[in-house]
């Protein structure tokens, strides 16, 4: 009883979520004028300069983020775990902030510090990845700290740097190996805030996927509708990878035990 009634459940609930995406295949699909089926909208995806132009710079952009985010917030983490405890409230408190402030907010307070990012970079759209990383730190925090805190990291690098592992040594074949479930989730969460964001990117004036996503629907709206579901694959694509990945880890670790 309990299987059929999970098994409808599941069925009902796929065909919730997968509706719409038939709605959007459907759509971006069909000839508006002379009726039948094209691939004209998925192709405008490649042939289009300006939207090719865009989703080259949101992937760069979210390649981007997820390095600097990774770079800055591993270590850091780590480092107030060992060595500053009474500096967690701060820190948490610090990357949970960019929740509570609107982006429009976000963009007139950076605006003065952008004329000198702009001045030193110049006016390419990848200097958003400031923003970015700034924008997914509360996501990528959450997800590292549950990862943390599913180990013992105090006996690891206790017992690394006692083996006579420096501390670079220790974070990258100690840690890292130890969290990589942790990382991947922060990692994807903010690939996906990346390709879905638009406020930001729009009051800035540069031209991301999002952006040219509204603005090719005020003319084409198959196109439109064609990038918007390529970016809900890519996300779900994305999920399914790291679904597939924590589950082969706890498998092997579950055989190693």
């Amino acid at each position: 009883m309990k299987r059929a009634v999970r098994g409808a459940l599941w069925v009902i609930f796929g065909l919730f979520f997968l509706f719409p995406l038939y709605a959007m295949a459907d759509f971006s699909t069909r000839n508006l004028i002379a009726g039948g089926r094209t691939w004209q909208a998925w192709a405008n995806l490649v042939t289009d300069d300006a939207l090719y132009q865009a989703i080259v710079i949101s992937l760069l952009l979210a390649v981007l983020t997820v390095v600097a985010m990774l770079v800055i917030l591993v270590p850091t983490m780590i480092w107030v775990r060992l060595r500053a405890p009474w500096a967690k409230g701060a820190v948490e408190f610090l990357c949970l902030l960019p929740l509570t402030i609107p982006a429009l907010v976000i963009v007139v307070g950076l605006r003065n510090v952008y004329l000198w990012v702009t001045y030193f970079l110049g006016e390419s759209a990848l200097t958003l990845t400031f923003v970015y990383v700034v924008l997914v730190l509360p996501f990528a925090y959450r997800a590292l700290d549950a990862a943390l805190s599913s180990i013992d990291l105090q006996t690891l690098t206790e017992a690394a740097r006692s083996l006579g592992a420096g501390w670079t040594t220790t974070i990258l074949r100690i840690v890292v190996p130890n969290i990589w479930s942790g990382i991947l989730s922060a990692a994807f969460i903010s690939i996906a805030v990346v390709l879905g964001e638009y406020t930001i990117a729009s009051l800035s004036g540069y031209e991301t996927l999002q952006v040219q996503i509204v603005a090719i629907g005020k003319t084409d709206g198959p196109t439109s509708v064609a990038a918007s579901l390529a970016v809900l694959l890519f996300g779900f694509a994305l999920l399914l990878v790291l679904s597939l990945v924590t589950r082969g880890r706890r498998r092997v670790q579950g055989v190693t035990a």
